[in-house]
C-alpha cells in the first residue's frame, strides 16, 4: 500500500506546483514591462518601416510604462530583422516593424524561414501609402511615358532601384516592366535609405518608393514623381497621375507597417499593447505624423490585421509566380 502513498503524495505535489504556476503567471503578466522593449525593424533606418516604428516607440513605451527602443536589422529584403524577431523569446519584449515584405517574402524568398501565418501575432495595421514612380531632380524625363519610350529605345540600359527585392516598390517596378515590355535592370539596396542615396546622387534611372518614404523628397524637389500605385490621385501629389491613368492596367498597390509580436506570445501582453496602440493611433498629433510622412494610419485590429494578411499573401504569390520572380 506504500506505492499508493507515495503516489497520492506526487499527484499532490504535481497539483499545487500546477497551482502556484497558473496563480503566478498573472502577476508576472500584471508586471509588463519590467525591462526594456525591442522594437525590431527589418529595414535599415530612413524607410518607411523605420518611421513607423519610430512614430510609435516612445509613445508606446510611456503608455506601457516603461522604455521601447528601435532596433534596425536591414539585409535580404527584410528576412533578416524578420527571422531575428521570430526567434525571439515570445514574451512581449521583442516586437516586429515590417513592411508588405511581411506577406511577400514568403512567396519571393525561396528559402523564407518563416511562416506569416503561424510564426507571428499580428498585433496592428499601423498605416498604408501607395507606392510612387519617381526620377532624381536632375533627370531629363518628365514623364513615365517618357521614361517608357526611353527604355524601349535602349532596352536593358535603364536601371531603376527600390527599397529591396520583396517590398511592394519593387513588385510595382517588376509590374511596369511586365504591363509595358520594357527591360531595364534593378539595382538592389539594402533598405529605402541606402536607395535614397542612389537616387539622390544620380546613380539610377528610376525609383520606386512608397510615398511614405519620399514625401519630404518630393516636396523639397529632389525627386520628381511621374505616377503613383494607387486606385485614385493622391491628396498631397494631386498633378501626378495614376498607372491606370497612363494605360497601365492591373497595377494598383500599397505598402503597408504593420507590428508584430513573435507566436506564443500571451494573449493578455498582445491585449494591452493593442489597448495602448489603438489609443496612440487615435491622437491627432500622431494622425498628423504619420500622413505627413505618406502613410495615413489604418489602425486595423489583430483580426482585421489576419484578414488583410491572409489576403495579400495568394495575391502577391500570384504575381511573383507569373513574373517569375523567385529568388534562391
Amino acid at each position: 500500500m506504500a506505492w499508493r502513498a507515495r503516489v497520492r503524495t506526487l499527484m499532490q505535489r504535481l497539483l499545487l506546483a500546477g497551482v502556484a504556476t497558473l496563480s503566478a503567471a498573472p502577476f508576472a503578466r500584471a508586471d509588463y514591462p519590467d525591462r526594456q522593449i525591442t522594437i525590431i525593424v527589418c529595414f535599415p533606418a530612413g524607410g518607411g518601416a523605420d518611421i513607423a516604428a519610430r512614430l510609435i516607440g516612445t509613445p508606446l513605451g510611456e503608455a506601457l510604462g516603461g522604455t521601447a527602443i528601435i532596433e534596425n536589422r536591414g539585409g535580404a529584403g527584410g528576412n533578416i530583422g524578420i527571422t531575428a524577431a521570430m526567434r525571439s523569446p515570445p514574451d512581449g519584449y521583442t516586437l516586429l516593424v515590417c513592411s508588405s515584405a511581411f506577406v511577400v517574402n514568403p512567396s519571393l524568398y525561396a528559402q523564407a524561414a518563416y511562416d506569416p501565418f503561424k510564426d507571428f501575432e499580428p498585433i496592428m495595421a499601423l498605416g498604408a501609402s501607395p507606392n510612387v514612380v519617381t526620377v532624381p531632380a536632375q533627370s531629363e524625363i518628365k514623364s513615365l511615358p517618357e521614361f517608357i519610350a526611353k527604355a524601349k529605345a535602349n532596352p536593358g540600359k535603364l536601371n531603376w532601384t527600390s527599397p529591396g527585392a520583396g517590398t511592394t516598390p519593387y513588385l510595382a517596378g517588376e509590374v511596369i516592366k511586365l504591363r509595358t515590355g520594357i527591360t531595364m535592370e534593378h539595382i538592389p539596396f539594402a533598405g529605402a535609405g541606402p536607395a535614397t542615396t542612389a537616387v539622390l546622387g544620380g546613380q539610377v534611372d528610376m525609383y520606386t518608393a512608397n510615398i511614405g518614404s519620399v514625401s519630404s523628397l518630393i516636396e523639397g524637389g529632389k525627386v520628381r514623381p511621374l505616377a503613383v500605385t494607387a486606385l485614385k490621385r493622391w491628396p498631397e501629389l494631386p498633378d501626378v497621375p495614376t498607372l491606370e491613368e497612363l494605360g497601365i492596367k492591373d497595377a494598383v498597390s500599397d505598402t503597408f507597417y504593420g507590428l508584430y509580436a513573435p507566436a506564443g506570445t500571451p494573449q493578455p501582453i498582445i491585449g494591452r499593447i493593442v489597448k495602448e496602440l489603438t489609443e496612440i493611433l487615435a491622437r491627432p498629433d500622431i494622425k498628423e505624423k504619420f500622413a505627413k510622412a505618406g502613410m495615413p494610419v489604418v489602425s486595423e485590429s489583430p483580426a482585421v490585421f489576419r484578414q488583410r494578411i491572409a489576403r495579400e499573401v495568394p495575391m502577391y504569390k500570384e504575381i511573383v509566380d507569373k513574373a517569375g520572380l523567385k529568388i534562391k
